[in-house]
């Protein structure tokens, strides 16, 4: 594993934008997505890592619920694909249809959106509002391996406060996964 120097966005400052290629062959930009949407969801992850499996239907379910109210997730892969040809820009393309994705993935080839935003782990959550102001970062949920248990339901409890113009309890946790592995 490589040690490299991330720069930890802090809930409460400006959210780095970005330009990343998606598996629909065009080119996002997030203040686009701030433009037309009231909050966005950015979740680093992965094609192979098993947190990011378990956690597959929830953000499905997270979609479904909020996208009718202005919101948007955006998956963003993070893994090294010159180490691991899973995680290959091929190979998004095919996760997102076997997995029936219904928001967005790109692809972060360089990592430096990843080291922006602070990321350390698949998946990891940032919740933006539409002034690009990171408002909720961390994990999902206490129960990462067991969708059906009852619990904390961070995430989706910061979209739905968000969203109703309250203040969001919880902004921060910490995040629980796979590590992620830098480019050299």
């Amino acid at each position: 594993m490589n040690l490299v120097e991330t720069i930890d966005t802090p809930v409460g400052s400006y959210a780095p934008d970005f330009e990343l290629p998606g598996i629909d062959a065009q080119v996002h930009h997030l203040r686009r997505y701030l433009e037309k949407f009231r909050a966005v969801g950015v979740i680093s992850m992965c094609n192979h890592c098993p947190y990011v499996d378990s956690y597959l239907g929830r953000l499905k379910n997270i979609q479904a619920e909020f996208a009718p109210e202005g919101f948007t997730l955006i998956g963003v892969n993070v893994s090294n694909g010159d180490r691991n040809t899973r995680s290959s820009f091929e190979n998004m393309k095919a996760f997102a249809r076997s997995h029936d994705l219904n928001f967005p993935y790109l692809w972060d080839s360089t990592q430096d959106v990843t080291r922006s935003f602070g990321a350390t782990k698949t998946p990891t959550a940032f919740l933006i509002d539409t002034n690009g102001i990171v408002r909720y970062k961390g994990k999902i949920d206490d129960h990462p391996q067991n969708p059906s248990l009852v619990g904390e339901d961070y995430l989706r409890t910061a979209i739905a406060s968000l969203l109703q113009g309250q203040e969001i309890d919880i902004p921060q946790t910490e995040a629980i996964g796979t590590t992620l592995i830098w480019r050299n």
